[in-house]
């Protein structure tokens, strides 16, 4: 028996008179959150690298962590576990022999469940299961309104608001933004209660020190309960190399907590090719696998089975301006060989998103995000950070770039969904019954199958031009500027047990009255 809060199951009413007409409108007009559920993929994955390619990539990888190793910087207790494992140490140098790494990997497991305060709302990671979570890390916000400027936690509260309404983001992600008017050594606090209090779906940590990692664990068993965390995943948090080959004591120290307490770590590598990794997608790829396979490697030290994720966030780099560019061939590239690699590795995979470079929600933004979802899709990603509300290269979280991109998020979960092959998909009594000539409009299928047989996108408009110019000849950024000021009219939180929120607030009070106002 835990304390997680479950979603009280509807009650069977009076049936309506009006019957399915009753039941649209009521769909309609509803406010209630209908929750997509995360991917199941019914299609195959695009493998463009072969076994022996692959295999040359592991071995340079293995080349890379014997011979060259990597750093591990601020982090003695790191150091010494890795000796005692085997590995060579000189300073903060550490080798690898070969093999070593891959003989620690084996006790990661293939697949988790991550847990979310809702139960309809766990999501399994790994597998042929694919997970959207929403932009992570701006510290800049963008609307149609007001333009660019920092974020706050009145934002990061509408974004927690928002993600808990599109069912297309199964999980509520992390840093949704950086809420600069509160102090850095104290905003995780706010942050972790503000994916507890305002959505019911699985959400990430704070990694920005090992101290702040352990309070969104305390945080965790307060809505979980202690043996519950120690027994499954609540939490999956972000943990990057510092590429090339380092890692350093930040990160470390929040792998160690989150590893320790049975939480999941996704341990991705953040290369921006040309600058941090070399030019090329096998440099990069074998890059990306001796940084990952080495951190993959620590959280089993830290505790054996410890549910991991082999992640990678990949772009190139302007050989003009230096700054990166996104929806690229070369990044596309990477993330499917990476996707390879995961699953010859055994673990989940992380990469992709909805990236982009430009500055506002534009057709440069459009293109880009769909150049980077579609390699996303297709490479067989399990969780997929950023896959929505990115813009201008990850400095500023867009409040109608995360509705445009929610409701393209939709059209990749029917894709992934595949075809549909069963006596209905094959539709031979429809073919019978129009025949030669005639059309298919009032046919007994159609009209069965009329509002679930295409997927239709909420934001664009597909009306004439007269009924478009009528209703205002608004853009798709009007509309999903109006989208998510209605949204947050019509929200309602989740419910959250009384004592628990209580004990939230207690502990967040106590922690902020110890902890500096001047930290980073």
């Amino acid at each position: 028996m835990t304390d997680v809060q479950t979603a009280s199951a509807p009650t069977a009413g009076r049936r309506a008179r009006g019957g399915g007409a009753d039941a649209r409108r009521a769909a309609r007009t509803s406010t209630a959150i209908r929750q997509a559920g995360f991917i199941r993929r019914a299609i195959k994955t695009y493998e463009p690298f072969s076994t022996e390619q692959l295999e040359l990539i592991e071995n340079n990888a293995e080349t890379v962590l014997q011979e060259i190793g990597l750093n591990f910087y601020e982090d003695d207790e790191a150091i010494a576990m890795w000796k005692a494992a085997g590995a060579d140490v000189s300073g903060t140098r550490v080798r690898f022999p070969r093999g070593l790494v891959r003989s620690l990997i084996k006790t990661a497991p293939r697949e988790y469940v991550q847990h979310a305060r809702n139960p309809a709302n766990n999501v399994t990671i790994g597998g042929n299961s694919m997970v959207f979570a929403p932009v992570y890390g701006p510290p800049f916000i963008r609307n149609l309104d007001e333009g660019r400027r920092y974020a706050t936690i009145e934002d990061f509260r509408n974004f927690a608001k928002l993600v808990y309404m599109l069912p297309s983001l199964h999980h509520a992600g992390g840093t949704l933004c950086e809420p600069v008017d509160i102090p850095v050594a104290k905003r995780h606090l706010d942050m972790v209660y503000s994916h507890i209090k305002y959505s019911d779906k699985p959400f990430m940590g704070s990694v920005t020190a090992g101290e702040r990692a352990a309070d969104s664990v305390a945080m965790a068993e307060m809505v979980f309960g202690k043996e519950f965390v120690d027994q499954n995943c609540v939490m999956t948090s972000l943990i990057n190399a510092n590429s090339p080959m380092v890692w350093d004591g930040v990160m470390l120290g929040a792998l160690k907590v989150y590893a320790r307490a049975n939480q999941a770590t996704v341990i991705s590598p953040f290369i921006v090719a040309g600058a941090m990794s070399p030019t090329t997608a096998v440099g990069t790829l074998t890059q990306i696998l001796a940084e990952a396979s080495v951190g993959i490697a620590f959280t089993q030290l830290c505790r054996p089975g410890a549910p991991v994720v082999f992640g990678t966030f990949a772009a190139s780099m302007s050989m003009q301006s230096g700054a990166p560019t996104f929806g690229t061939p070369e990044p596309a590239h990477i993330t499917l060989g990476a996707a390879q690699l995961a699953r010859r590795m055994g673990v989940p995979f992380r990469s992709g998103g909805s990236l982009c470079g430009s500055k506002i929600a534009d057709a440069q933004a459009a293109y880009e995000s769909a150049n980077t979802m579609w390699p996303t899709l297709l490479a067989g990603v399990n969780f997929c950070l950023h896959a929505a509300g990115w813009l201008e290269g990850g400095l500023s979280s867009g409040y109608e770039k995360l509705i445009m991109d929610a409701d393209q998020l939709s059209m990749f979960q029917k894709f992934a969904a595949g075809v549909d092959f069963s006596e209905n998909g094959q539709a031979m009594d429809a073919i019978r019954e129009v025949g030669p000539g005639a059309h298919f409009l009032g046919c007994s299928h159609t009209q069965a199958n009329f509002e679930t047989a295409f997927w239709r996108s909420q934001l664009a408009d597909n009306n004439s031009f007269e009924q478009w110019r009528d209703d205002g000849g608004k853009d798709i950024v009007q509309r999903a500027n109006a989208r998510w000021k209605q949204m947050l009219s019509d929200y309602q939180a989740p419910p959250l047990d009384e004592g628990i929120d209580e004990a939230l607030n207690e502990f967040i009070a106590r922690r902020k009255a110890v902890l500096p106002d001047n930290v980073s």
